[in-house]
């Protein structure tokens, strides 16, 4: 007697939900570059954020003229493009400073300067691609005679890409002595999509979360 069993594999959808969180320890490392199998791997929804000021800075910071300046290292490889999605990070981080008092409309002469670097990180790398139809077959004996068993394993699913951790670093600066003011930096993680990473939205993440409690931050350093 012969006996057929069919099984169809569903997959599962996992969503979860932002967390902001702050640290203490100021760090000023790139993201961490471990890399790790997918699996059920989801990015983190913590963000972390670490800050501080000069002691005699407080009335200084969020008033006046600022002026956005690229400060990421050129890169060993001349012949290497250069970083078409600084402008969204930028973006972000003026939309902030614009939120906490700074006049953002005006770059002449400006009074404090605003030194941007971002890094990037592979945590996860790209799901490898799945076999659609995968399949095993397994063979019984009993008093009834020989039994034969087929599952069958249907998987539509799309691979996951691949979990990119994202760091911005901003050093505000008094433009006149370049004296450091502040210095803060945020790290998180998000998804790639089909086109690449997810800038514009973990650059609004990052810049918002960064400056949350902006003039405050840790003092490091006397008048």
């Amino acid at each position: 007697m012969f006996h057929l069993r069919n099984a169809l594999l569903l997959p599962a959808l996992a969503i979860a939900a932002p967390l902001l969180a702050q640290s203490d320890r100021f760090d000023r490392g790139a993201p961490p570059a471990t890399i790790t199998s997918q699996g059920n791997a989801e990015p983190s929804t913590r963000i972390a954020v670490e800050a501080f000021r000069a002691a005699d800075a407080l009335a200084l910071l969020g008033k006046g003229r600022i002026v956005i300046t690229d400060a990421s290292p050129i890169p060993d490889d001349t012949n290497q493009p250069p970083d078409d999605t600084m402008p969204i990070y930028e973006a972000a981080i003026i939309d902030e400073l614009a939120r906490k008092g700074y006049d953002v409309a005006h770059v002449a002469d400006p009074g404090q300067l605003a030194e941007v670097t971002v890094s990037h990180a592979v945590v996860v790398p790209e799901e490898a691609r799945h076999k659609p139809v995968s399949g095993a077959m397994s063979v019984g004996v009993s008093n009834r005679g020989i039994g034969y068993g087929l599952a069958i394993g249907v998987d539509l699913s799309k691979p996951k890409k691949a979990i990119i951790a994202t760091r911005i670093a901003v050093r505000i600066r008094d433009a006149a002595t370049r004296r450091v003011l502040w210095e803060g930096h945020a790290e998180g993680q998000s998804r790639a999509t089909d086109t690449g990473r997810d800038d514009p939205r973990i650059a609004a993440r990052l810049a918002k979360a960064l400056f949350a409690r902006f003039p405050e931050a840790r003092v490091i350093a006397a008048p």
